[in-house]
């Protein structure tokens, strides 16, 4: 028995991906597409605008009763990917895990999820040792919000287990000697990168980093399948990645 799914934002390149990715998956399959009431695009078949020829499923703005309407009235499951919410945007989203299988993570590469897990560790069995950490984040030119969701949970990380270090983003100026007690992130928006993450564990004497590097938006696409596979069928609650991947 197939999952059917619906994507949000199809017209995205992401949106896109999703679209491509889940027509060659045996085990899904696309039961609506979804973006702004304003596109142009709207009406057009999905499988059309990603390039891979006619699936019979319309762009539309909002999900008709035929696929059962909204997600929380109609207790369908919700992967949320997105980031750069207000705080009340955020409890929305939150909410919504009171009526329904919710998972709302900052990044669904599985490698992702699994550096999280790295930098757990790494930041609990260098607690106290003298440790400088840093973050640097790359992406695209075209990205909205800074630092990534992605950076700045890494950081949360970090401060759950060695306790609440200020964050730092970037530096100017005469500052003077770095404190102890800082995370440091920075920022870099160029070209087409689709995503990068270093974390820097420093002292004196040595340095480790644990660094993830994307080659196509396919990594996303695929962990964000995978979590929607996953969530099919749940109970209402609030699930992860590491829910996923058994962490």
């Amino acid at each position: 028995m197939k999952t059917l799914i619906g994507i949000n934002g199809a017209c995205g390149r992401m949106g896109q991906r999703l679209i491509a990715l889940a027509s060659e998956d045996t085990q899904l399959g696309i039961a609506a597409a979804l973006d702004a009431a304003r596109h142009p695009k709207i009406g057009a078949d999905a499988g059309e605008l990603a390039g891979l020829g006619s699936l019979g499923v319309k762009l539309g703005a909002e999900l008709p009763l035929t696929t059962r309407g909204q997600c929380i009235a109609r207790r369908i499951p919700l992967v949320v990917a997105t980031t750069g919410h207000s705080v009340a945007q955020r409890d929305e989203i939150e909410a919504a895990a009171h009526e329904t299988a919710l998972l709302f993570a900052p990044n669904m590469s599985l490698v992702v999820n699994v550096l999280f897990k790295l930098t757990q560790i790494a930041a609990q069995l260098l607690k106290g040792h003298g440790y400088d950490v840093e973050i640097i984040e790359r992406h695209h030119r075209f990205k909205k919000d800074s630092p990534s969701g992605t950076a700045l949970h890494f950081a949360k990380i970090i401060q759950d287990v060695q306790g609440q270090m200020h964050l730092r983003h970037g530096r100017e100026g005469a500052i003077g000697v770095r404190p102890a007690h800082e995370i440091g992130i920075h920022s870099v928006r160029a070209g087409d990168n689709v995503g990068e993450h270093e974390i820097i564990f420093s002292s004196i004497g040595e340095t480790m980093e644990l660094v993830h590097k994307s080659h196509s938006r396919d990594a996303y696409a695929r962990g964000a399948l995978q979590a929607a596979k996953f969530l099919a069928g749940r109970p209402a609650g609030r699930y992860t990645m590491k829910d996923v991947l058994g962490l």
